[in-house]
């Protein structure tokens, strides 16, 4: 079995690589010999689980379809962080992601019922800049996301309660634009896909946000962020997304 997940880790390793390089090859990065130059940006993020979570097979499914209202409140926490360097058009970019939320209710035949999902994902990539005009820039992007998904749904009645941890990791591939509305206004926009099967059969994130030039190095930034997951293993299967909107400030430097 150890040997098994060994292998899978370095294939997916293997394909987070080959999509980096595919985008930076096909494109024809050349770093040259300009500066490094970076951005930090860390987002509260008022999103809440939706979709369908079952830990084993044949225990409790934990659904968490609900209106937008019920999904904040069933909200713990959630928060992410992206960062992003670039050296003439090579572009590194990453995120981290956390999300906790909680539910209580009731599975057939109407027993009372309460579960916890906590998700948290990391994404890394790199690739090339290959449009930098004065309105609009455009990066595209080939990495890894690694998932860390820990589910529990508990039924005290019948003394049932069971905990599943998920570790897996996804190719992927991105892009990135952004486009200068004003001197002080400008618009955001990120879209990635991936899984294809190596850790999840799919996974996507999209994110839109309006952002504030407070000065050289301060941004603000209000938008919306809708990150996808659909992954089963042995019987245990999380089919769901973290969506809902953002705020968020950048250090740029």
């Amino acid at each position: 079995m150890l040997f098994e997940r060994l292998a899978r880790i370095r294939s997916i390793a293997a394909a987070g690589l080959l999509c980096a390089a595919t985008c930076l090859a096909s494109s024809g990065v050349q770093a040259g010999p300009r500066d490094w130059s970076g951005q930090v940006t860390l987002y509260g993020w008022g999103a809440g689980v939706l979709g369908d979570f079952r830990p084993l097979p044949g225990a409790p499914r934990l659904s968490f379809d609900n209106s937008f209202s019920d999904v904040l409140e069933d909200l713990d926490a959630a928060f992410f962080m992206t960062t992003l360097a670039r050296r003439g058009d090579l572009v590194l970019f990453s995120d981290l992601t956390y999300s906790s939320s909680s539910r209580s209710g009731r599975v057939p035949p109407g027993i009372a019922a309460s579960g916890k999902l906590t998700m948290r994902s990391a994404t890394l990539a790199a690739g090339k800049r290959v449009q930098a005009g004065p309105q609009t820039t455009l990066d595209l992007l080939g990495g890894a996301r690694f998932w860390s998904i820990d589910g529990l749904v508990s039924v005290p009645l019948v003394g049932v309660s069971v905990a599943r941890k998920a570790n897996f990791a996804d190719p992927i591939l991105a892009l990135r634009t952004n486009t200068q509305l004003s001197p002080r206004w400008s618009l955001l926009a990120y879209l990635d896909a991936g899984g294809f099967g190596v850790g999840s059969d799919l996974t996507w994130q999209a994110a839109v946000t309006a952002n504030y030039k407070v000065s050289d190095q301060v941004y603000l930034s209000v938008g919306w962020r809708h990150l996808y997951v659909d992954y089963s293993d042995n019987g245990a299967d999380f089919d769901g997304s973290m969506t809902g909107p953002l705020i968020g400030a950048t250090l740029r430097f």
